[in-house]
């Protein structure tokens, strides 16, 4: 289950300057993928080999420009909900405002450990200003200056001292079993695919509390499968949280995406695919899950002919291009069409990330494939494969063509390799990585 820190404050203060700064020390993360957007409120950041996420959450927000103590409020709610750990962030030129009074009042009471980042230290002389937060109440604080990186070392370092250690009984205990998160547009239908899955026969689903007090994984024993479903628990507690923000739906998903094997992303055939589908599949890509898409409300579609599935098919593939190797399903979660379905297929995805090619048939076949089409040459000089394997014990299929000029093997010869490799193996579903590496 990953971690999620979340950056508050006030508009103005740098928080998304910090949040730039922070996603950049990426160092030990290498990150081979071409196009990975980084969506400017979401990223990773690994230090000293902890690994957690970070979540600016004013990007979210609407009107966060403005000085608006009711989007600062549902900010700041988001965090505590949702986070494991706050950065408050607060600007050391101006020092301490009313509004900064009140995010701090909320923030003391949460009893979520924060962090408070006296920002906007560009140089010494700012330094004297910093004394006048220690006022807030929340404990010493971090003097950085997010534009120049001063600071943003020791504050990284307390960053991971507070983040809750995993347990390694709940790791275990959670490993071995499939575990699938509907994720969706607010309104796309995820609530009831859920309450299909579950139907009147409550008993089957066992709550287990999952790393986080957020994250909640519910076991079925259904349909001669043994699964889990990520995070039911933030689903059917409508009450509690207006379901249609946006920006709620979105964090719910990052949550839900990180702590599971294989995404079921739900569109709703009614509306066609919307921006914040792209977001969503784009945070799928980003943290390497498997994916079925599925298209709801197909009852209420008029045109169910051939053609129109096709059309439909095509355009959601190019919305999602590059990846394009992932199957669609049409459902309709209100008459239960194709529910079964749905969860044989995420399993088969499930089955495709775990997947291992024997070496031998491995470079049979692409060996072939390579001497028929070889890597261009580059100023003269040929790229010769002489080798492939698989890794073992990889969270995604990962492939190694071992060859003498790895940096010369570009990106539109890596995506005919496995495109090739996608034709021979059934990887439906699953991200695959090729890695080049000297012989």
């Amino acid at each position: 289950m990953g971690q999620l820190v979340a950056i508050v404050g006030r508009p103005n203060v740098g928080k998304s300057t910090l949040f730039n700064r922070l996603t950049r020390s990426r160092s030990a993360i290498v990150d081979e993928t071409a196009g990975t957007t980084r969506d400017r409120q979401y990223g990773k950041v690994d230090w000293n080999g902890r690994e957690f996420s970070i979540v600016d959450t004013g990007g979210w927000v609407v009107n966060s420009d403005d000085i608006f103590e009711g989007e600062i409020n549902k900010q700041v709610g988001l965090a505590i909900e949702q986070a494991d750990e706050i950065l408050f962030v607060v600007d050391a030129m101006n020092g301490t405002t009313d509004l900064d009074d009140h995010v701090a009042e909320i923030l003391r009471k949460s009893k979520k450990p924060v962090i408070l980042v006296a920002n906007k230290v560009d140089s010494n002389e700012w330094l004297y200003n910093v004394p006048e937060f220690y006022g807030l109440g929340l404990g010493d604080p971090y003097p950085v200056s997010a534009i120049n990186g001063y600071g943003t070392g020791d504050l990284l370092d307390e960053v991971v001292k507070l983040l809750p250690e995993k347990s390694a009984d709940e790791e275990d205990e959670l490993d071995d079993i499939p575990k699938f998160a509907i994720v969706g547009r607010p309104n796309a239908g995820k609530s009831s695919l859920i309450n299909a899955f579950i139907g009147e026969e409550r008993h089957i689903v066992t709550d287990i509390a999952g790393t986080t007090r957020d994250s909640i994984y519910a076991r079925y024993n259904k349909f001669g499968f043994d699964f889990y479903l990520v995070d039911t628990a933030g689903i059917r507690k409508k009450t509690k949280v207006n379901e249609d923000i946006e920006y709620y739906s979105v964090i719910r998903s990052i949550r839900a995406i990180e702590a599971s094997d294989v995404c079921i992303l739900m569109i709703d055939a009614t509306r066609g695919i919307e921006a914040q589908d792209s977001n969503i599949f784009s945070l799928i890509q980003r943290n390497r899950k498997g994916l079925v898409v599925c298209v709801n409300k197909w009852d209420l579609v008029t045109d169910k002919s051939v053609d129109a599935i096709k059309h439909y098919e095509a355009a959601i593939r190019e919305r999602f291009a590059p990846f394009t190797d992932f199957p669609i399903l049409f459902t309709s979660a209100l008459t239960k069409q194709r529910i079964f379905k749905v969860i044989e297929t995420a399993m088969e995805v499930y089955h495709n990330r775990k997947r291992i090619v024997p070496t031998a048939t491995l470079n049979k076949v692409m060996l072939e494939v390579i001497a028929a089409y070889p890597p261009p040459a580059n100023k003269g000089k040929f790229v010769k494969i002489k080798y492939v394997t698989m890794l073992k014990d990889v969270q995604i299929p990962s492939f190694v063509f071992f060859c003498n000029l790895p940096q010369w093997v570009k990106e539109p010869y890596r995506r005919y390799l496995e495109n090739k490799i996608r034709e021979n193996w059934d990887f439906t579903g699953t991200p695959v990585n090729i890695y080049m590496r000297e012989k």
